[in-house]
């Protein structure tokens, strides 16, 4: 017999990013128990939360939903980390809504001057930023009042036949879990 020279297998690529930080915890907690209807809810939640109209409270609101509601925080915070592009982009959109829904008149209010001053009055006074600011905030607040339920509804039905789908292929043995050993963060 001649024997041939074995080829070795090529390396694996380390994980991205995106892998590590994102989609490694989510694949974990599959395997940690946790239903895909209870992540996909946290993914639902999470992004509504993360998209409440006032800057600076979408970390604690996501903590306080998810400490209520018995959803993952790691999960949720992650979420809530990756909404911030569409943050102030949402806040414009729901404060509309929220103006139309009271009746104002769109030209009543002049968004360049509002936001820029609104985000330092907000943190040097609050009370003064409430007594400026307080009706429009009200308005963005009623805006994502009415949007959110429908953005959770479309986010839960859209995640939890994907996230099935994970738990059956991790079941069946066919996809792969990115980090081979258990993260080191603790994941509750």
């Amino acid at each position: 017999m001649v024997s041939t020279p074995s080829t070795p297998a090529p390396a694996a690529s380390p994980p991205t990013f995106w892998n590590r930080r994102v989609i490694g915890p989510i694949v974990h907690q599959l395997t940690q128990g946790i239903t895909p209807e209870k992540i996909a809810l946290t993914l639902a939640v999470g992004s509504a939360c993360a998209l409440f109209p006032l800057v600076g409270t979408t970390t604690i609101l996501c903590l306080i939903v998810g400490i209520v509601l018995r959803l993952n925080q790691p999960i949720i915070q992650i979420v809530n980390g990756l909404f911030w592009p569409v943050h102030i982009p949402a806040i414009l959109g729901m404060l509309r809504l929220g103006n139309w829904l009271f009746g104002v008149p769109r030209a009543a209010i002049n968004m360049r001057i509002i936001m820029g001053q609104m985000f330092y009055v907000l943190w040097d006074t609050p009370r003064l930023f409430v007594e400026r600011y307080g009706t429009i905030a009200w308005h963005a607040i009623v805006g994502w009042a009415v949007l959110a339920p429908f953005w959770i509804a479309i986010v839960y039905v859209i995640a939890v036949p994907v996230l099935r789908e994970i738990a059956r292929q991790r079941a069946a043995g066919t996809l792969k879990a990115e980090p081979a050993e258990a993260p080191t963060h603790p994941v509750p």
